[in-house]
């Protein structure tokens, strides 16, 4: 009995590991559960995000290209930047895109194409030059930009912003299938065009079950952790300015943006039980969240589309989580019996949220049962299947 060949399948993305954060995480997994159906080939940049600068091992190079973990990895240079300087950050984007134009010239394209979006410009780059009645481009959108830059103020309504609006309307056009993170997403997309089909791909984490413990149960307070980027739109400063410290602690894990900043807070506070433990790595952290009570997901604004994929890792790990970000994410939260919200932006009422939750709250048998709901409603390989009959 002969074996059908695999086809061949592209993943163009500008985030990917050992690069940390959701979206390197998000990719991964799709491309790792892709390639038992697929010869996947990724198309990413030298990796540099979030520190702005070349990963040690990558440096000095123009191109990278490896097998890893069954996956073939084409890295690209670009011009590596985490400045706020708006120009730096679009040179970025830019050389980026210049590269992949590049590569698309000497390279062979396969039929099937996946684009990660945002970056919107590296995102209209692909369809651009990769649109043809013989390929299907997926589009993944994990973020509804620019409407998510007008949001955060990192973006004002000005010519730019209609620019990328009209960037943001032709990818959704040309696109044979659109995959969303989310239903407002999803919704947004179809009052724009409904030329393409739409499929709702949640971050689901692939994570192996593993039993859940409750070393935290020691501890008089209440052990509250924040694990992820330290970004704008995480707020994490402002919520270290404007949290009630009594009776709780605050313990915080990643890098990003706002890091100086945030050991500089702490260093002046030394009085408050907030404390920075760096980035380390992710099945260390998994670990690490074990030690502790609940897990906050904070935003700063309520970012239309947006549904952070730390709520599916948290829940899959059995962590009570306490969300502060607003839309789609308190419905998850709440549907799913996974924790406590609390109004986005209101710092009054999420110090009211955390004074009213006690440690019973998140006992162990509490943990278990959030662990064993996410494991039955978000299942990563069961919406895979649905995923691979859709492309």
């Amino acid at each position: 009995m002969s074996v059908k060949p695999k086809l061949d399948l592209m993943i163009i993305t500008s985030y990917f590991p050992p690069e940390i954060g959701a979206a390197s995480n998000r990719i991964f997994h799709l491309a790792d559960g892709l390639k038992s159906g697929y010869n996947v080939h990724v198309v990413t940049p030298l990796p540099n995000y979030p520190t702005g600068k070349i990963f040690s091992g990558y440096r000095g190079k123009l191109k990278s290209k490896a097998v890893e973990n069954g996956i073939l990895v084409s890295r690209l240079w670009l011009y590596a930047s985490k400045s706020k300087n708006k120009f730096l950050r679009l040179f970025a984007m830019l050389s980026y895109s210049i590269s992949l134009v590049w590569f698309f010239i000497w390279n062979k394209i396969p039929k099937k194409v996946i684009v990660q979006s945002p970056p919107l410009i590296v995102a209209f780059t692909c369809v651009f030059f990769l649109k043809s009645k013989k390929r299907k481009l997926i589009l993944n959108v994990s973020d509804l930009w620019p409407s998510a830059g007008y949001e955060l103020g990192a973006l004002r309504k000005n010519f730019s912003y209609n620019l990328l609006k009209r960037l943001e309307v032709y990818n959704y056009k040309n696109a044979g299938l659109i995959l969303g993170q989310s239903n407002e997403i999803l919704t947004h997309i179809d009052k724009i065009t409904t030329k393409p089909e739409l499929f709702l791909y949640r971050n689901y984490p692939d994570i192996e079950l593993k039993d859940v413990t409750v070393s935290s149960s020691d501890h008089k307070t209440l052990r509250i952790v924040y694990a992820g980027l330290l970004g704008v739109a995480q707020g994490i400063l402002r919520l270290c300015q404007n949290l009630n410290y009594d009776n709780i602690e605050l313990h915080i894990y990643g890098s990003g943006a706002e890091e100086a900043d945030l050991k500089s807070f702490i260093e002046s506070q030394q009085q408050l039980p907030v404390f920075f433990h760096g980035r380390v790595d992710r099945n260390v952290l998994h670990q690490e969240l074990q030690n502790y009570d609940l897990a906050i997901i904070p935003l700063l604004n309520r970012i239309y589309g947006s549904v952070p994929s730390k709520i599916f890792e948290y829940a899959k790990l059995g962590l009570p989580m306490l969300y502060f970000g607003g839309g789609e994410g308190e419905t998850i939260i709440s549907d799913n019996k996974l924790g406590w919200i609390a109004e986005a932006g209101n710092y009054d009422h999420l110090n009211r949220v955390v004074k009213s939750i006690g440690k019973t709250e998140t006992s162990l048998e509490v943990k278990k049962n959030i662990q064993e709901r996410a494991y039955k409603r978000f299942d990563f390989g069961s919406q895979l299947n649905k995923l691979k009959k859709e492309l």
